[in-house]
């Protein structure tokens, strides 16, 4: 494969021939990609003006998570992912818990951050001193950026100067708060970064300070401990008592502490625990067209603030007593952005009866605890794999090529046993050789 100069300004048509003359496309493949065009013309060019040169869509489920019951109201959830076991897994926790009280869910704080990192030679009392003299001027600066946002309620809410971790003397930041209403803000938190940064340049040198400041870069922040959910389930230990034929209520209580204690302690066990509280929120994010690798990034840090990586999630039990509870950062939003653009994220926030940012924080953060609820149950009770790969059968079926009648049968079959691709392979050869007419 050459060099390819100018490929963006390559129509769709001619950004495909490239890639069949270079012997990296089939006619078949290119049959598919057509095929996942969408029918509407109109509809088709949002999704194509969403990305850089798109060829197709990659398109994914929109499933329904049911019977979540938060804060006292009952919430179909709409989740975007490839894998089947997560809206089943938060669907089961949901109807389960919606027996039991439900999820009691909290927004402690909304705040967003923006950094702009610079060096600064020159006295560092200067600095600070200038800075704190000009600080309502700096503000005043940027208020035609900051006006709309401020009519909606949002805005910058704290501003200073501190020296960067860096630990290098002449490296310092400009740490500004902002609050962004029920937008997430990341374009609008770096526009007013940007416009600050070009006047702190004006600021030091109408001053005439000696020194010299550089900005290095103007950019907010994905880390946001700011902007904290907390998301619990409470109840009597008791009504686990059928939970599973072979524990009691108190014993699979006991196990479920020790696998949320064991995911405090072990960071490898962490990182897969962690993982599965975010197969039920990046569902949800994915599905209202918020960033999902964003969310990720802030709570994996937040999982680590400690200075070692530990579970999101703890467990509480006290006399009798059982409190599962989920604290984790996140920055959303339910206006601009995708949110706007993308037909489905519109009917999901539909779905969810059109939600403030806070809210729909909350319902992440309670689908987040549902999946780690249920993959917790699974892993202490049936084992993973039993109900995760019964949910993959149909995925494994279409891979063998199976036919309804084989389909039926394996199902049949797999009812009772433990599920893997090899014994299903197995299974429909044996099918297979006794029907060689197939």
């Amino acid at each position: 494969m050459q060099l390819i100069h100018g490929f963006s300004k390559l129509s769709r048509t001619e950004k495909l021939a490239w890639l069949k003359e270079e012997g990296k496309l089939s006619d078949n493949t290119l049959r598919v990609l057509d095929q996942h065009l969408h029918s509407d013309s109109d509809i088709q060019d949002v999704y194509g003006d969403l990305s850089e040169n798109t060829v197709s869509n990659f398109y994914l489920p929109l499933g329904l998570s049911p019977n979540f019951l938060i804060n006292g109201k009952l919430m179909t959830l709409p989740m975007v992912t490839e894998e089947s076991s997560v809206v089943a897994a938060a669907s089961s926790a949901a109807k389960f818990w919606a027996g039991h009280g439900g999820f009691s869910a909290l927004v402690t704080g909304t705040g967003k951050v923006g950094q702009i990192h610079f060096t600064w030679t020159g006295d560092p009392g200067e600095l600070f001193r200038v800075f704190e003299s000009r600080r309502e001027a700096l503000l005043q600066s940027v208020s035609p950026l900051t006006r709309r946002m401020e009519e909606r309620g949002g805005g910058i809410t704290s501003m200073e100067i501190r020296a960067a971790k860096s630990g290098l003397p002449e490296d310092f930041q400009l740490f500004v708060t902002f609050h962004t209403a029920n937008a997430m803000g990341a374009n609008f938190i770096n526009s007013v970064l940007e416009a600050l940064a070009d006047q702190l340049i004006t600021v030091i040198k109408e001053t005439a300070l000696q020194g010299e400041l550089e900005v290095l870069m103007s950019i907010l922040s994905n880390y946001t401990p700011e902007s904290l959910v907390l998301c619990h389930v409470e109840n009597e230990i008791g009504i686990f008592e059928n939970i599973s034929p072979d524990l009691s209520a108190h014993q699979f209580a006991r196990k479920f502490r020790k696998a949320i204690d064991i995911a405090h302690h072990d960071p490898y066990r962490a990182v897969t625990h962690n993982k599965g509280i975010f197969n039920g929120m990046d569902a949800v994010i994915m599905a209202t067209g918020n960033d999902f690798r964003a969310v990720e990034a802030g709570g994996h840090a937040y999982a680590s603030r400690s200075g070692s990586y530990q579970s999101l999630s703890r467990l509480e039990l006290s006399e009798g007593s059982f409190r599962f509870t989920l604290e984790v950062p996140l920055a959303v939003g339910t206006v601009g952005g995708l949110t706007g653009i993308h037909p489905l994220a519109a009917a999901s926030l539909e779905i969810l009866g059109n939600p403030s940012a806070s809210e729909l924080m909350e319902v992440i953060a309670a689908a987040g605890l549902a999946s780690n609820f249920s993959a917790i149950r699974s892993l202490i009770t049936t084992g993973i794999q039993k109900g995760h790969m019964k949910m993959h059968l149909g995925n494994m079926l279409r891979q063998l090529k199976a036919s309804m009648e084989e389909s039926r049968q394996a199902e049949k079959h797999f009812d009772d046993r433990t599920l893997s691709y090899s014994e299903l392979a197995g299974f429909l050869d044996n099918l297979r050789s006794k029907n060689p007419k197939r």
